[in-house]
């Protein structure tokens, strides 16, 4: 289930992954929030079996919430294959992910359906038709909840209309160390477009690591969204690049410093936290983008980034740790893939 992590996608030295997310909801049933216990199962069963009929290549595996542990429904967030929001509803909760984990068909999270296609590097177009047919599957069997005036119709208001995010996964060190990050916030915000952290609304930006997304839902086409977000990406993309350029010209011995101590402490550490990790995560993304470290796969770092989290940690040990074991299996962890 490497999916994105595979690294290999356009763009992927600034861009991790492209993601789009269609929120549907069907018709003349209560939205989650007002489910009870039949009624969610009978919109899990109707999911499912709209995919089991469905002529699709893609084989997919069934998760339901409540039947897996903490840890392993943890496990899925940690790599971007259900949303935090899945797990506050676990108790009403499925998903149906593809073997490659490139799509994932969430149930009874905030919308009955929520459809997700993520991509490694800059594919916001492509991502968006795996997306749209994976919704018209769906839509052969099942009816959705649709206004003429007001499009497809969602538990939030602000999904209402094309029911469609769009969000891509950047790596900005330099534009962060050279403080023009502030400005790129404010440039987003003006035109409908926001900058979440990792695991998108409501976390936190570590590892120098933003996701952009659209705000605006309504009122645009889903092409007209896919095209404006991937004409930013492309100019941040810019941006990035031109600031990298001027930290190598005017500080190159203290950014090749500043690189190659986080790599010394990252293949020798014998203790290391969750935030210390995406930090030197970074420092190291940004050596191998430069050219600066050599002979390391950008997919080796996409995979200590997902294995070194909390429930990933856990998983593989078998077992619920304190933070002190933790932090000594995640320096483990990466002193291992970066020694092997």
């Amino acid at each position: 289930m490497k999916g994105w992590m595979q690294g290999d996608g356009p763009q992927s030295d600034i861009i991790l992954s492209s993601r789009i997310r269609l929120a549907r909801n069907i018709a003349d049933i209560p939205f989650p929030s007002g489910l009870d216990d039949e009624r969610a199962d009978a919109v899990i069963s109707k999911v499912r079996n709209s995919i089991l009929k469905s002529e699709s290549a893609l084989k997919f595996k069934d998760y339901i919430m409540q039947e897996l542990p903490p840890i392993e429904r943890q496990y899925l967030v940690e790599r971007h294959l259900v949303s935090p929001g899945l797990l506050k509803s676990s108790a009403k909760g499925a998903a149906l992910i593809s073997s490659d984990g490139i799509v994932s068909i969430m149930v009874n999270e905030e919308d009955h359906i929520r459809i997700q296609t993520i991509l490694s590097g800059l594919q916001i177009k492509k991502s968006w038709e795996m997306a749209s047919s994976i919704d018209d599957i769906l839509e052969q069997s099942i009816e959705y909840a649709y206004s003429e005036n007001w499009g497809y119709l969602t538990s939030c208001p602000t999904n209402v209309g094309t029911g469609m995010r769009a969000s891509v996964m950047m790596h900005l060190p330099a534009l962060n160390i050279t403080g023009n990050m502030s400005k790129i916030l404010q440039a987003v915000a003006h035109i409908g477009l926001t900058i979440r952290g990792l695991y998108g609304e409501g976390t936190e930006i570590v590892g120098n690591i933003f996701q952009v997304s659209n705000q605006i839902t309504l009122g645009r086409a889903e092409e007209e969204i896919v095209e404006n977000l991937t004409a930013v990406a492309r100019q941040i993309i810019d941006k990035e690049k031109e600031a990298r350029q001027i930290l190598l010209e005017s500080n190159r011995i203290q950014i090749e410093d500043k690189i190659w101590r986080s790599w010394g402490i990252m293949k020798n550490a014998r203790v290391m936290n969750s935030l210390e990790c995406m930090k030197l995560l970074s420092d190291m993304r940004l050596g191998v983008d430069l050219n600066i470290i050599k002979d390391t796969p950008v997919q080796l770092l996409n995979e200590i980034m997902i294995e070194t989290q909390t429930a990933s940690i856990q998983r593989s040990s078998g077992r619920e740790l304190n933070p002190g074991e933790r932090d000594v299996i995640r320096a483990e962890i990466v002193r291992n893939k970066l020694n092997s």
